[in-house]
């Protein structure tokens, strides 16, 4: 599960960060990858995670059951007596969470997201997606700022605007993987500003009103980004290097899509290296 951190769209915990705030972050990664795999009922088969979280083998598929006892853990992780989690990427979290002093907010709207995804499957409005994204995406920089001890209201602010992009990038990537999986992240209200429908999603490539939507969504992403930059220019040395890749990676992401002329229908388009070290150089410069 956590060697898919080398295939995200920006760095999880690089090599050039101190080893203790890589295995804090690559605590929380395996956390919020466990989430969105019982979520998206992508779980090892065999029913061996179910077992981990205290539920019968045969409940392997019961994604309630497992968000529920997935919470159970992690408030096993914040109390001080016995028994500890008991899944393993749990137990990796316990020390994490005591050493950073994080709060279980964070974690809980992780898991209230994949809980949302098993009833709400479509998005009316714009700022339907956005409270979404609240849930599924912003906490993830909180806890980057928790476990680098740099959390301020400011930084705070500026962060959620990132981590609201990127998560909105991703779901313009993966327009088709979604609709495979009975879901769309397309605002409603836009779609039908643009005349698209859920049978054009479904087409092997995208016309032209489908491609207008995308970049449509695309610009949106963009200006988030542009919103939220001004955190990697409030902080110094490494931490600046790791903030300017989340950034960069978001850009590099959007880059790819424009490159394919917002057509994502075929697949994700995927920003290359080169991409993605232009777009940190460029990140660095302005925010430097």
């Amino acid at each position: 599960m956590l060697d898919q951190a080398a295939h995200e769209n920006f760095p999880v915990a690089p090599f050039f960060l101190p080893r203790a705030w890589r295995a804090d972050l690559m605590a929380v990664y395996g956390f919020a990858r466990l989430v969105d795999d019982i979520g998206d009922g992508d779980l090892a088969p065999g029913g061996g995670d179910a077992v981990l979280l205290g539920l019968d083998r045969d409940r392997y598929d019961d994604r309630p059951a497992l968000l529920d006892a997935l919470e159970a853990d992690l408030y096993r992780c914040f109390a001080d007596r016995a028994p500890g989690p008991s899944h393993p990427l749990m137990r990796r979290l316990g020390p994490t969470v005591r050493r950073c002093g994080l709060t279980p907010e964070p974690f809980l709207g992780l898991i209230e997201a994949n809980r949302q995804d098993q009833r709400i499957s479509r998005y009316g409005t714009y700022d339907d997606l956005v409270a979404y994204c609240e849930l599924s995406a912003n906490p993830v920089g909180r806890l980057v700022l928790g476990i680098t001890g740099t959390t301020s209201p400011e930084r705070v602010r500026y962060s959620d605007a990132i981590c609201t992009a990127l998560q909105i990038v991703e779901h313009i990537q993966d327009v088709a993987e979604d609709l495979g999986r009975d879901r769309v992240y397309l605002p409603a209200e836009d779609m039908k500003r643009f005349g698209v429908t859920e049978a054009d999603l479904a087409a092997p490539t995208g016309g032209a009103s489908v491609r207008a939507l995308i970049a449509f969504e695309a610009e949106r992403a963009l200006e988030l980004l542009n919103e939220g930059t001004p955190l990697v220019g409030s902080v110094h040395g490494r931490l600046k290097l790791l903030l300017a890749g989340f950034v960069a990676g978001g850009r590099a992401a959007l880059g790819a899509v424009e490159t394919a002329d917002h057509d994502v229908l075929p697949g994700p388009p995927k920003p290359t290296k080169l991409s993605l070290l232009r777009e940190m150089r460029a990140t660095l410069r302005r925010e430097g």
